[in-house]
């Protein structure tokens, strides 16, 4: 494996304890039939019985009288066809000539942690504005400022910024896009109505819980599009158009990239280094150049397929992967998990 490989997302693995919708890495729930792989804690397919690998509830869930079904799981086949047919289907995303972005010096493995700016230049020599008029978009930049970026500090919610999360989602919802997940989702019996769906995504996204002290002081919108400072370091932070915007008003610094995707078109991948107002970022990810409900929708499927995983996907011919962790320490729902981060990751 590839130390840039490793090093891309740059996540915590935070542990996941199943939930009521989310499979999780050592329960069957929701897995049964689900293919083997390495990478996996313990196992849910056929065999499992005779390789002596299988989780510890796989005969309560996958059992001839057990609660999940075969068909109700998530496939990796069907998440490399999903997330071919999503990419195909984001009609926001930016076009060529919308974007032209300077990557300047490409880090090796010794140099991402040194803090020093190898790139006299802005990562983004022009960015077309007029995508950020589109519903999704625009209603996406409204979130970027409802936030405290230092954890410990209490977020206060107003009135305001609860009826911009809702029009954020009713703009994504109204997309084919997040039509196409919802109705994979509902097959899968994760969802009953796409009403359900989006009071899901409210919680799962924007629910508050506590990085810090006991303050409710994040969200997962917050950590993975907005950003945060947590000890003296930039964390989550992993939207493109949050740093262009940021870049633009002087307050982000471009040092450097260590992974530039095979794309040709957008959305593209890119790892990255860089500063917020003097915090550093060391190995940041993102997919440049999607629309807010493409990023929003495929974090999302990946977090309700593969909580805790390695979450393998194909966009445009190429194979990538995005991983994304559960919140453990707190719950909603009856015991569903907030998201604690998301990020894309290469192959």
């Amino acid at each position: 494996m590839e130390p840039w490989i490793l090093l891309l997302g740059a996540g915590i693995a935070l542990g996941c304890v199943s939930g009521h919708l989310y499979t999780a890495p050592d329960s069957c729930e929701g897995r049964c039939g689900e293919p083997f792989s390495e990478e996996d804690e313990c196992h849910c397919h056929t065999d499992c019985e005779r390789e002596h690998n299988c989780c510890e509830d796989y005969e309560r869930h996958c059992g001839p009288d057990g609660f999940s079904s075969s068909r109700d799981s998530i496939t990796d086949q069907e998440l490399l066809e999903l997330s071919e047919q999503l990419y195909g289907v984001d009609h926001n995303k930016a076009r060529p000539s919308d974007i032209a972005i300077n990557p300047q010096h490409l880090a090796g493995p010794d140099e991402t942690g040194d803090k020093q700016d190898r790139s006299p230049q802005p990562l983004y020599k022009y960015v077309n504005e007029e995508l950020f008029s589109k519903p999704t978009y625009a209603s996406f930049i409204k979130l970027l400022d409802n936030y405290q970026r230092a954890t410990g500090r209490e977020e206060e919610v107003t009135a305001e910024e609860l009826r911009e999360q809702d029009r954020f989602l009713q703009e994504v919802m109204k997309t084919e896009l997040m039509k196409k997940l919802f109705a994979f989702l509902q097959g899968k019996n994760r969802y009953g109505s796409e009403q359900e769906f989006v009071q899901d995504l409210r919680e799962m996204w924007f629910g508050l819980y506590s990085r810090g002290d006991g303050e409710r002081d994040s969200s997962g919108f917050e950590h993975v599009f907005s950003g945060e400072v947590k000890k003296g370091k930039v964390s989550g932070f992993h939207n493109w158009i949050r740093f262009y915007l940021l870049e633009k008003q002087g307050v982000v610094n471009y040092f450097s990239h260590n992974f530039d995707g095979p794309w040709d078109t957008y959305p593209d991948v890119l790892g990255l280094q860089f500063s917020w107002d003097g915090f550093y970022k060391e190995v940041g990810s993102a997919f440049i150049g999607c629309s807010p409900e493409f990023e929003f929708g495929l974090y999302s499927l990946c977090f309700l397929a593969r909580p805790g995983r390695a979450c393998h996907l194909s966009l445009g011919g190429h194979r990538l992967s995005v991983q994304t962790y559960p919140w453990t320490k707190s719950t909603y729902g009856g015991g569903r998990r907030f998201i604690a981060t998301a990020y894309v990751m290469s192959p």
